[in-house]
């Protein structure tokens, strides 16, 4: 496939964009749970949900406070309706009323995800972030990945450590860690992936306009699931467009993430 006209009753939207309303399709019709988005583009896509198809997302200041309002990024919330610290965060992860969307230095084809180093645990290349909250996050609530740059070096045939635990390694591990697993979407630069096959690996859901599954199978280090047809993610709304620009994120942050 190929790209096709990007154009919109707003003007032509951004890749950054079709990335913005890729991350808020990932907490359409949520209800009343925490959207924990990491990540700029994420974190302009939650708050696109809640301004319209997730009224009733909840959204927090990115510190210790649930915010009643939806301020643009790196803006002060205006109304504070309620106190989230630490001990309370961990608490509501564990009983599922939460969807993160996590990053991933390395994604395999299971979904098993890796922040915590690149090469072997017991020397590594390069030391990141750490474990952190990903097996308990993977384990006890909807979670979701964003990677702003698709390459053979985060889309891998292994991980060089599980942190985010995958379906092969859930379903390993027996009911206490599959019965609340739930691996929702990958969302890259160039796509849209889920878990939707018979053996739970990943598979190319939709492109991103202007964007081809031959340039997504060659910037993936695995054997990824075409569909005959795949379709692109859908278009934005002129209303969409006017509140990521103007109102969510007025400064044009998502392109740095996300270069046009």
């Amino acid at each position: 496939m190929s790209g096709t006209d990007t154009t919109t009753a707003a003007g032509t939207a951004t890749r950054a964009e079709y990335c913005v309303l890729a991350c808020a399709e990932a907490w359409r019709d949520a209800g009343e749970i925490l959207a924990s988005p990491m990540g700029t583009v994420p974190m302009i896509g939650a708050r696109l949900a809640k301004l319209t198809f997730s009224p009733d997302l909840l959204l927090t200041d990115g510190e210790a406070r649930l915010i009643a309002d939806v301020p643009a990024i790196g803006a002060a919330p205006r109304v504070v309706e309620g106190w989230l610290p630490y001990r309370q965060h961990l608490a509501l992860v564990t009983t599922g009323r939460r969807h993160v969307m996590m990053g991933a230095s390395q994604i395999d084809r299971y979904g098993n995800q890796n922040i915590s180093c690149i090469g072997d645990w017991a020397q590594p290349k390069r030391q990141l972030l750490g474990v952190r909250g990903a097996p308990v996050n993977t384990l006890n609530n909807p979670t979701s990945y964003w990677v702003p740059k698709h390459s053979t070096r985060v889309f891998v045939e292994r991980v060089d450590m599980v942190c985010g635990v995958g379906h092969d390694r859930a379903a390993a591990a027996g009911p206490s860690a599959s019965r609340y697993h739930r691996l929702s979407d990958v969302i890259s630069d160039l796509g849209v992936f889920d878990f939707e096959t018979p053996d739970r690996t990943m598979r190319l859901r939709s492109l991103h306009p202007g964007v081809t599954v031959e340039e997504v199978v060659a910037a993936t280090g695995f054997a990824l699931t075409v569909p005959d047809d795949v379709p692109y993610t859908r278009e934005p709304t002129a209303e969409e467009l006017r509140l990521i620009r103007e109102e969510i994120d007025p400064k044009g942050l998502r392109d740095r993430e996300v270069p046009s």
